[in-house]
Parts: structure tokens; C-alpha cells; sequence
């Protein structure tokens, strides 16, 4: 998206006085980091004929909307169109973990082998053509062999299982496929296990096990491969078009352009831009990466150390995926299992979304204080030239809203959007979507859902063995008894299995995995199903920022060349208003508030609240309130957040007291201002 740029540098220097070295584009980083893009370059004849099946494909959902076929063959003819697709579009080297992947890896190697698929990758394509399209010969007797299945048809289970493995093995990693086939090794050992184990059962023959995951709609073709094949694909198709309208350049120009004439105009403007990107690009890193390969420069000119660089665009990135209109893809996962309407799912994020970002300005302006940061001069138009222009690219995101307002279905509503997005592209002659433009866009959006659609068909796989073997239930029980049956501690962890979890897989599946097994043991201790999966939801995302991993920081320090490991402490400092709102609206008696359960007058205040203990929360962890702020300071302010967030009136009426004490012992001991960092010195090289 460096398209996107305003008229700022796109190369960012390496250090003071020194010659400045190319920066890797944002696509080379994008390819490395993200899980959500095609990792192979092709082309020639062959790219033509792979965006034409692409191209194929979001036409085909496309239509589907508005002539729906039967849930299974749909699925079922999703993944048959999508997986072979993969195979060709992702190379089949190993992944290195998150933490090992060195800067420049994923180029290199591609360099010296070339990016065209091999002979393997076309029979992979075909096996999966074939393992996915059998069931569709033969629909209704295929069926009906459900519980006496032929040896063909566990034959194909088994090709099918181990294919969708594969593809998530080449766009994700190796780890989320080796948690599958753990998952299917205790559907067939657990028959083992002893008696009076929690986690014992009878045991399943393979034969069963296949035909559970392959013949019904609780494996692979279930629910998490749905929501790929539905929501997700035809939001990923509307992001296309919007980014190929000149949608993704408006943002971030107006972005730069709101913000002129302050010392933390360059971080508010990051900001800004994150959250608008994030409803084109759908993906945090994506987002983060996009941003960065335009911004450091800007960043680095306002006099942000690398490391504080790098950790206002990787949260900024992230928050893309916890806002709406357009969240991440588990937000259409919570959507299907609470059996609700996709606005209702936005209504829940509103709230948090707002303190999130509300945390990140007030970090940003505590930092240009502390830094020392300057006014820049970016050229772009103003702000209200730039609206006036090109201000329609807003009406698309609103016309989604909108529609689901007016009940219209939200598949039917990111259609209507698409379509309107492409309408307005003809007010800009410089994007407008001709033919070919058109069927470049509608081919992204289909392979920017690869990775997805393999995911979701994976997770799949443990999902079906969760209903089989009921270890949802059993491993609830486990969860409740580690943590003695008080519900705090169940919170605490659950969040930390949720993190855990997610340090190893990518989000969509860590939300899926943690919804059936760590779902129902926070729904035991009383706490509502929609609660449960938006806190699971909440540290699914943050999983993206939380060290050693951290990916979307990763991505970032790489743009920067600050340090990776000093990257993801910042970036968790700009977050860690987003770890702790999540065990408010869980513990908190008024804490379902602020998921907008409850009467607008409710949500206002415990909005107002929260904002106080973010506010509390920033000054404790940027050391700034007046001027410096010392240690005693920063305990009380963050006895005050911790305090304020459980949102009953005698914790709120605490919580300001301390809240004022640390603000009189502030003003009494009258530090001074402090020296300011200028750029160039120690924290930017």
C-alpha cells in the first residue's frame, strides 16, 4: 500500500549523518510476517491463470449470496476451489517459528529458488480438487453412508485431513497443524487413558474419527470453515476494491493532513491512519506494515526513537483488528456461535475500541513530552480539501452499518457496500475500477482469504474432536479446579491459556481452540456466553503484541531497525489499556456495560470511568502527569486504574481519591520537566 504515501520519504536511514539504505517495501515484509497473504510472487501466464480462478472464486460467492445453495455443498465447493489454490500460491519451504524468522529470510530464500510451483505443488492442487469435490458426486448418498461409510470415502476423509494440514502448514506454520493431529491422537488414545482420568473416554477407531471430521458439518467443513467461506471472503473481496478505489491513500493523507501543528501530530496521525486502514486491510500486521513503510520516516522526523516508532505502529496496526465496522475474522466466528446479527458484534467492540485507542493518544502525548518530539511539515492538501474530494470513500464503511440497521443481512450489506465502492471509484479518474482493475481487485480479495480459509478448515478438525470426545466440558472442569472455583482466578487463567495459546497459532484459530475449551469454563463460573467469547476475542488479538513473539512488533522493528525485543515492550505499553478493559467487562458487576448491555445511560458512565482508569493507567506507565512523575505517583495511579475498572460506586470513589492523592504528592514534590531527548541520541540508533 505505499501508493498510499503522501509526499514524504519512503526510505527510512539507518542512522545519523549515514547514507541511507533502501528499506525492504512493504510488500517483501508483508509476505514474511503476515499469515493472511500470498507468500509466492508469480508470474506470467501462470499468475494470469491463477487470478483468473481467483477471480472465478469471489465471483462465485458473490453469487451465492443471492442464489444461497445448501450449507455443506457450499462448503464443501469453497474449499475445493480455494485449497488447490493455495498449494500454488504458498511455497512448501518450512516456517520457521515467529521468533526464529530473521529479517530478510523469506526474500532471500525466494530469490534462490524461484517462486513458480513444482510438479508436488500441481499434484497437491489436484488431490485437493478431488478430496474436497468427491462428496459433491453423489451428495445425498454420501449422506446417507454417514454412520456405514465406504473404504473410498475414508480414504478420501483421510486425503482431505491431511491436504487442509498441509496448507496450513505452508501459509501458517507447522504448529497449528501439529496441535491437530495432538488433538486426533487423544480422539484415538483416549480410550487408554485410565478411568477416573478427567480427560479419559472411550476411545474411536481412525475409521470413525475420519468420517466425524469429513461427512458431517463438525469438522472440517463446519462452522469456523463457514465463516471463511461467507463473511470473511466477501469482506476480503470489499477491502480489494476499497484499496484498489484509492480508499487506503485517502486515509492516510487525511490522516496527515488532520493532524499539523503539534509536537505528537505525527503519533495522533499514525493512529489515525491504523484504524482507517484497518477496515481495508483487515489484518493487524498488514495494517502495521503499510502504515510503517510511509510513516517512520515521518516518526523518525518528529524525533520518535526507533523502538517507541516501531510500538506506536505495531499498536496502532493491531487495533485494526478490534475495531469496527470491520473487526477480525473471529468477530464473524462470535457472531455464528451466539447465533446474533454481525451489528450486534460491533455494538460489543464499541466500547472497548474506543478506550483502546483513547489509551494509545494519551501514551503518544505523555511520549512527545517526554521525548521532546516536534512539529513536521508533511505535504498534503488540507484536511477539508481532502474531504470534500474524496470524502466519499467513508460512505461504503457507513453504508454497512447502516444496512444492518435496517436489517439487511451482512452478507447482503458487504455486497451493497462493494458495489458502491466500485461505483465512487469513478469520481477519481486516477482509480477508477475498469474491467481489468475490477478483476484485479475481486482475484486479491479471494487470495487475500487463502491462509484463512486454511485455518478455519484445520481448526475444524479440532473442533469435531471436541464434539465427539466432549472435551469442551471435561476441559472446563480441569480449568475451574486449577484455579480452586474462584472465578478471578479462572479469569486470570483463561487469559493466560489464551495467550499462551496464541503465541503459537494465528488468531482466527486461537479464538476458535479457546471458544470450545476455555469458553465453557468461564461460562461455568456464571459469566454469559457473549462475555466469555469477547474476552477470549479480546486476548486472542493481543496475542499479536505479547512477547517473545509479538509479530505485528516483529514486522515493525524490522521497518525501524529499532530492537525487536525493546519494539514489543513499547508495544505493549501503547496496549496495555487492552488487557486489562476485558477483566472489567467479565468481573465488574457493571462490566457488561461496557459490551453496550445495558441502557445507554449505564454504558455512558461506565464509559466515563474507564476512560479515567486508562487515563490513570497512561500516566503510570509513561511516567508523566504535570511534569515527571516519580514512583509514588505512578503506584497510586495505577492502584487508581486497577481500582476504578471494577466500576461499582464505593471502588469508583476510591479510585478517584487516589487518584487525587497522586495527583497532590505530584504537585507538592515539584520535580523538574526533565531533559528532553532529541532525535539522533541514545533510543534512536
Amino acid at each position: 500500500m505505499t501508493s498510499a504515501a503522501p509526499n514524504a520519504a519512503r526510505r527510512a536511514p539507518e542512522g545519523e549523518g549515514d547514507e541511507e539504505a533502501p528499506a525492504r517495501s512493504a510488500e517483501d515484509l508483508i509476505a514474511e510476517y503476515d499469515e493472511e497473504r500470498p507468500a509466492r510472487r508469480i508470474s506470467g501466464p501462470l499468475a494470469h491463470l491463477i487470478g483468473a480462478v481467483a477471480l472465478g472464486v469471489s465471483l462465485y460467492v458473490l453469487y451465492t449470496v443471492f442464489a444461497p445453495m445448501q450449507v455443506l455443498p457450499y462448503r464443501m465447493s469453497f474449499l475445493a476451489a480455494v485449497l488447490p489454490l493455495t498449494f500454488l500460491s504458498y511455497r512448501p519451504g518450512a516456517r520457521l517459528p515467529r521468533w526464529l524468522r530473521r529479517p530478510g529470510g523469506a526474500t532471500e530464500t525466494t530469490e534462490k529458488r524461484g517462486d513458480n510451483p513444482g510438479v508436488t505443488d500441481w499434484i497437491l492442487a489436484g488431490l485437493s480438487l478431488v478430496v474436497c469435490a468427491y462428496p459433491l458426486l453423489g451428495f445425498d448418498d454420501f449422506i446417507r453412508r454417514t454412520f456405514e461409510p465406504t473404504t473410498l470415502d475414508v480414504v478420501m476423509a483421510a486425503g482431505c485431513g491431511l491436504l487442509v494440514l498441509e496448507a496450513t502448514r505452508r501459509t501458517v506454520g507447522a504448529i497449528l497443524p501439529a496441535i491437530c493431529l495432538v488433538f486426533v491422537g487423544y480422539a484415538y488414545y483416549g480410550g487408554y487413558l485410565p478411568v477416573d482420568w478427567a480427560l479419559g473416554h472411550h476411545g474411536y477407531d481412525m475409521d470413525r474419527i475420519l468420517t466425524h471430521l469429513y461427512m458431517g458439518t463438525e469438522g472440517l467443513f463446519g462452522v469456523p470453515l463457514d465463516v471463511a467461506a461467507t463473511y470473511i471472503v466477501l469482506f476480503a473481496i470489499y477491502g480489494a476494491v476499497l484499496e484498489y478505489s484509492g480508499a487506503g491513500a485517502f486515509f492516510v493523507n487525511i490522516s496527515f493532513a488532520a493532524f499539523r501543528r503539534s509536537s505528537a501530530a505525527a503519533g495522533r496521525t499514525v493512529t489515525l491512519a491504523g484504524f482507517l486502514l484497518g477496515t481495508v486491510s483487515g489484518s493487524g500486521t498488514a495494517t502495521a506494515v503499510s502504515l510503517g513503510s510511509v510513516a517512520w520516516p515521518i516518526l523518525r522526523r518528529a524525533g520518535y526513537p526507533r523502538e517507541s516508532g516501531g510500538g506506536i505502529l505495531a499498536a496502532a496496526g493491531i487495533g485494526a483488528i478490534l475495531s469496527p465496522p470491520t473487526l477480525g475474522a473471529a468477530a464473524f466466528i462470535i457472531a455464528e456461535y451466539l447465533k446474533t446479527s454481525y451489528l450486534t458484534v460491533l455494538l460489543y467492540a464499541a466500547v472497548p475500541t474506543v478506550l483502546y485507542y483513547l489509551g494509545i493518544i494519551l501514551a503518544i502525548e505523555i511520549d512527545a513530552r517526554r521525548l521532546g518530539t516536534r512539529e513536521i511539515d508533511v505535504e498534503t492538501p488540507s484536511a477539508w480539501r481532502l474531504l470534500t474530494r474524496f470524502g466519499y470513500h467513508f460512505s461504503s464503511l457507513l453504508a454497512i452499518v447502516i444496512l444492518m440497521a435496517l436489517d439487511v443481512s451482512p452478507l447482503r450489506a458487504v455486497v451493497y457496500a462493494t458495489v458502491l465502492a466500485f461505483l465512487l471509484s469513478f469520481l477519481d479518474r486516477e482509480h477508477r475500477l475498469g474491467p481489468r482493475r475490477v478483476a484485479r481487485a475481486l482475484s486479491a480479495g479471494t487470495l487475500g482469504v487463502l491462509p484463512v480459509a486454511a485455518t478455519t478448515a484445520a481448526a475444524g478438525i479440532i473442533v469435531g474432536v471436541v464434539t465427539l470426545t466432549g472435551l469442551g466440558l471435561k476441559g472446563s472442569r480441569i480449568i475451574v479446579d486449577l484455579a480452586g472455583g474462584d472465578v478471578v482466578a479462572t479469569t486470570v487463567v483463561a487469559a493466560l491459556a489464551v495467550l499462551i495459546l496464541g503465541l503459537a497459532v494465528p488468531v482466527t484459530a486461537s479464538f476458535i481452540i479457546a471458544a470450545v475449551i476455555i469458553g465453557p469454563a468461564l461460562q461455568t463460573m456464571g459469566i454469559g456466553p457473549e462475555t466469555a467469547y469477547m474476552f477470549i476475542f479480546y486476548y486472542a488479538v493481543l496475542s499479536e503484541v505479547t512477547p517473545p513473539t509479538a509479530l505485528a512488533a516483529v514486522a515493525t522493528s524490522a521497518i525501524t531497525g529499532g530492537n525487536t525485543i525493546k519494539t514489543m515492550i513499547m508495544t505493549w505499553k501503547y496496549t496495555l489499556p487492552a488487557f486489562l478493559v476485558p477483566f472489567a467487562f467479565v468481573l465488574a458487576p457493571a462490566g457488561r456495560a461496557l459490551l453496550w448491555q445495558a441502557p445507554l445511560p449505564e454504558v455512558l458512565v461506565a464509559l466515563a470511568v474507564s476512560a479515567l482508569a486508562v487515563a490513570a493507567l497512561a500516566a503510570a506507565t509513561g511516567g508523566w502527569m504535570i511534569r515527571r512523575a516519580g514512583w509514588p505517583e505512578r503506584v497510586l495511579s495505577a492502584g487508581a486504574a486497577i481500582v476504578l475498572l471494577y466500576l461499582e460506586p464505593a471502588t469508583v470513589a476510591i479510585g478517584v481519591a487516589l487518584l487525587a492523592v497522586a495527583l497532590l504528592v505530584h504537585l507538592l514534590l515539584r520535580r523538574p520537566v526533565g531533559r528532553r531527548v532529541s532525535p539522533g541520541v541514545k533510543g534512536d540508533s
